[in-house]
């Protein structure tokens, strides 16, 4: 099966292999293991970064949740969000909520679009105030839990917790 989707999220599963986790429209929150992607001549090298959005094959698990990763292809590799910390601290924080928000293996294509909208206009434009609010606005619209006259994040919290502590530090920088 085929998918489009922004890796969120890597770790080691052996010594030589990896579990991704990736935001897909297809598919929700998914989590594979891509085999040998650790070792120097895989043909993974490169390819598994942060935040690249990627045209992924992915073949299901027959039982569980861990689902083998057979190909990918990069489709932007959003090189822009490295160019500072606060780009970075601001795409990670995208990140998180998405993560902390979306059950896995739902596909809510319009939490995809967000992130991917988040994550794009971050690469080409500079972190501030202003696209954290947006982003937290659009998301409790989507979330259907913003309260006219309140600020988003309050919302947010109230229905969903604690925000992710990037956010605290985003917001001194800023």
């Amino acid at each position: 099966m085929k998918a489009h989707g922004t890796l969120i999220r890597r770790s080691a599963l052996t010594e030589t292999s990896l579990i991704v986790s990736w935001c897909t429209h297809e598919m929700g929150i998914v989590r594979t293991v891509a085999k040998g992607a650790r070792r120097p001549k895989s043909p993974f090298a490169g390819k598994l970064d942060l935040f690249y959005l990627c045209e992924v094959e992915i073949h299901p698990a027959r039982s569980g949740d861990l689902h083998t990763l057979k190909d990918l292809r990069i489709e932007r590799p959003r090189l822009g969000l490295r160019r500072n910390y606060l780009q970075t601290l601001a795409a990670a924080y995208f990140v998180k909520w998405i993560d902390q928000i979306a059950e896995a293996e739902t596909p809510l294509p319009e939490l995809a679009d967000l992130l991917d909208r988040g994550l794009n206009y971050l690469e080409d434009h500079d972190a501030d105030r202003r696209a954290i609010e947006h982003f937290e606005r659009q998301l409790g619209t989507f979330l259907g839990v913003l309260e006219p006259g309140r600020e988003p994040i309050r919302s947010i919290r109230e229905h969903f917790g604690k925000a992710p502590p990037q956010r605290e530090e985003l917001m001194q920088r800023f």
